[in-house]
This record gives structure tokens, sequence and C-alpha cells, in this order.
């Protein structure tokens, strides 16, 4: 149960008191918010712990919801434009009441169906829920703590030349370069990755797959694990070319390599000239 209420978050609350417009929920301090009837069943009894959303109605006042948006607070979500005014625009956030991004905080002037991430802010003037297009002030750069090899949530902020411009847990920027991405992948997409290398200018390159052995048992499970969703053989070998080992396994040619090499040694697959086959 949450001590306090807090905006913009996923609050767990106690269920007070029924009223017309719905129910209240009370937090530890004794603040209440209202749940309306729109989001109320009838399972819902007094006393019951509820997981709802926190913002604002058009009147600014606290409401809460069962609803869950694409984003909470302090995190970054990929929105879609679906109006915009003299004063700003509005994003598709998941939620009946669209997310405000204010012209301040636009990196480029939005227009209807534009789709890109955001990053859900609370503006301390307003007390608004705001989204932020322009947010390299919210990017970290204390990375004293983070290791290679670290396990992260990454969202595909941008496409580039070099390779993808990814958000790492919600708090740093970093690069996959396309020489490591065996996988299709696109802007707005989250996954778990890995941290590859992390640089003197306190940047990081990222990698889909972990590094090192970890890398090299994850290959060999996957081949494995393919191998016998196609019935036990497939038409490729280590005479296989890159993009093929990349479209069907998702593996660069030199991991694919080695998780051949190392079923073979133990005897689970036989690696033959048409191919590869599981050992009965």
């Amino acid at each position: 149960m949450n001590k306090t209420i807090e905006l913009g978050k996923i609050n767990t609350l106690e269920i007070s008191r029924f009223s017309d417009p719905g129910l209240y929920l009370i937090s530890e301090d004794e603040t209440e918010v209202l749940l309306p009837n729109a989001y109320v069943t009838d399972e819902m009894e007094v006393g019951e712990m509820l997981d709802v959303f926190i913002y604002t109605d058009s009147e600014d006042r606290l409401v809460a919801t069962t609803l869950m948006p694409k984003a909470q607070r302090d995190e970054f979500g990929y929105f879609e434009v679906v109006d915009v005014t003299h004063f700003g625009a509005f994003v598709d956030w998941g939620l009946p009441k669209d997310l405000f991004v204010p012209k301040a905080l636009q990196k480029i002037p939005l227009e209807v169906g534009m789709k890109f991430v955001f990053r859900v802010c609370l503006d301390e003037e307003t007390h608004r829920l705001v989204g932020a297009h322009k947010f390299k002030k919210y990017i970290r750069d204390d990375i004293e703590d983070l290791e290679v090899n670290q396990r992260v949530e990454i969202i595909i902020r941008e496409k580039t030349p070099l390779g993808f411009k990814v958000i790492v847990d919600h708090k740093y920027e970093a690069m996959i370069f396309h020489n490591e991405i065996f996988e299709d992948i696109w802007v707005g997409q989250k996954k778990i990755a890995y941290i590859k290398k992390i640089r003197p200018d306190r940047k990081m390159d990222i990698s889909l797959q972990p590094i090192g052995k970890e890398n090299e048992n994850m290959a060999t499970h996957r081949v494995e694990k393919i191998l016998r969703d196609h019935e036990g053989h497939m038409a490729y070998n280590y005479k296989s070319s890159s993009e093929e080992i990349k479209s069907a396994f998702g593996l660069s040619k030199k991991n694919f390599k080695k998780a051949l090499s190392k079923l073979a040694e133990n005897n689970i697959i036989t690696i033959e000239e048409q191919g590869i086959c599981l050992n009965k």
C-alpha cells in the first residue's frame, strides 16, 4: 500500500468508501482519490487493495484509473501524435485523456500521425504530467555503477546510419551498431539487452545478446530449440551465408558456428553436407 498518492505512477491503494461518482481509494496517510464509476466492478469491496494509475482529469484534479498507460512518470514510451494546437500537441499514451506535449518540449514541430519516443515528465510549475520529445536534460551520465554484460531494459529510440539509438533503463542513452544486430528491431520496441562497452566519454554500446560465455550458451540453446521446432533437421551448416543464418537463427555466423561445434561435440547434432540434424 502506498504511503502517499503519487501522480503519474501505479499506486496500490485501499478501497475506502463508495459514492455516487465512484469509489474512493485511500493511502496510508489517509489521502483519498476517486476511482470513477467507469472503472468500478461488482467484485470491488471496501478494504480491498487495488493497483491503479493516478493522473489528473480535465479540471486538474487527481483521479485514479485501472487502465495502464504505455509509460509512467519518468519513463519513456512510443506515442503517436493525435492532435496539434497553437500551444502544443497531444499524444496517445494509452489513456482516455491524451498526454500534452508543450511546444517548449518539442524537438521539431509535431504533426498528427507522427510517432516518436517521448518521456513522461512532471511539470513542476503546473504540477501536470507532460510529454517531452526534447529530453536531453533528463538523460543521466552517472554510469559508475554499471558493468559490462549487465542486463538492462531498452527502448529503441531512433535509427541512424550507424545503428539504433536506445534509452537504457529509462535513464541513459546508448547505441546498438548495425553489425551487432542479428534480428529485426524497430523504433519504439522494448527489449532486454546487455551492456557491451562503457566508453571513456560516458557513452555505452549495447548488445542484444549476452557477452562472452553467456552469449555462447544462449546461441547453443537457441540453435537446438529452433532445430527441434523444425522436426530435427534444417538445411544449414558451416557453409551457410551470414544472411541466411541471421534470418533463420538471429545469430552472427561466428556464434552460429560455435554453437554447431558445441552441439556436435556433445553428440546432440550431426553436421552433414545437406544440413544439421538432431541425434536420436
